[in-house]
């Protein structure tokens, strides 16, 4: 008697669990749709994003044209410097993009709309997921706009390394999304504290990353510094996936601290997600 009644049990547990899982998904995919709908209503946002790391390289690459030999080139070409710097301004989009998420949602709390969107029967943990994942498909058109504009000036293109490039990118900022959401969430109304939290952070991660200049003539103090950044293993894994390499063990560094960044971003976002009233 006691196993017909756990039988149908079982089997409404299993049913409510597939409901929960599709509309979970379902809600992932409406808030995506609603926030990547925002950035096709505002091109010039995107635009924008891309003058940035389009004036660090036609600015800088020139500068490191003939010391590319020093960085791990041969000659210090064009295409040489080219191939070591652009995977830098690619992560450089992904961490400028990513980091200031939190604004847009600044601006929703102050006029009220985010409130409107926790009203809804959307799963909390979905809001935010479906936020950062927004991030992605930007993310891949810039990248692309960069490296298409190079290739004419010797950059060698490899496709498939370039999109699992991106996808790693994607990952990555994923995980800062969600990060600084839970910045806007934690300032709410207080505009001043996310961005100085989020400018006192952006560009020590930056410089220490080997972005835009190599380490290797660093001090010894920021060596040492620079392998505690996660932004430092991205850096690496995209010039090695760039460069043609697919087995590189940078490249499983930058997997690893791509996804580390992505599960610490994702559970501080929701917890501090669910927490909002």
């Amino acid at each position: 008697m006691s196993t017909l009644t756990q039988e149908p049990e079982r089997e409404v547990r299993t049913v409510l669990r597939h409901t929960g899982a599709r509309k979970f998904i379902g809600d992932v995919g409406a808030v995506f749709v609603r926030e990547i709908l925002l950035v096709f209503r505002d091109p010039f946002t995107l635009i924008f994003s891309l003058l940035q790391p389009l004036v660090f390289l036609g600015l800088f690459a020139p500068m490191l044209t003939g010391a590319v030999g020093g960085l791990g080139g041969g000659g210090g070409s064009t295409a040489e410097t080219l191939q070591w710097f652009v995977p830098g301004v690619i992560v450089m989009i992904s961490l400028f993009g990513t980091s200031m998420t939190g604004s847009n949602l600044l601006y929703e709390l102050m006029t009220g709309s985010y409130e409107r969107v926790l009203a809804t029967p959307l799963n909390r943990s979905a809001i935010l997921i479906g936020r950062s994942l927004k991030e992605f498909a930007p993310l891949v058109v810039q990248g692309l706009i960069i490296v298409l504009l190079c290739v004419p000036f010797g950059f060698h293109l490899y496709p498939l390394h370039l999109l699992v490039g991106l996808a790693l990118l994607g990952l990555f900022g994923i995980g800062v999304g969600a990060l600084s959401m839970a910045l806007a969430l934690a300032a709410k109304s207080r505009e001043w504290l996310f961005w100085g939290v989020q400018q006192a952070l952006l560009f020590p991660l930056l410089i220490l990353s080997g972005m835009m200049l190599p380490l290797e003539s660093a001090p010894s103090w920021m060596q040492v510094a620079a392998q505690f950044n996660p932004l430092t293993y991205i850096v690496e894994a995209e010039r090695a996936l760039l460069g043609g390499s697919f087995g590189a063990a940078e490249v499983l560094w930058g997997w690893v601290a791509a996804a580390l960044t992505c599960a610490v971003g994702l559970w501080v976002g929701i917890h501090r997600t669910r927490r909002t009233v």
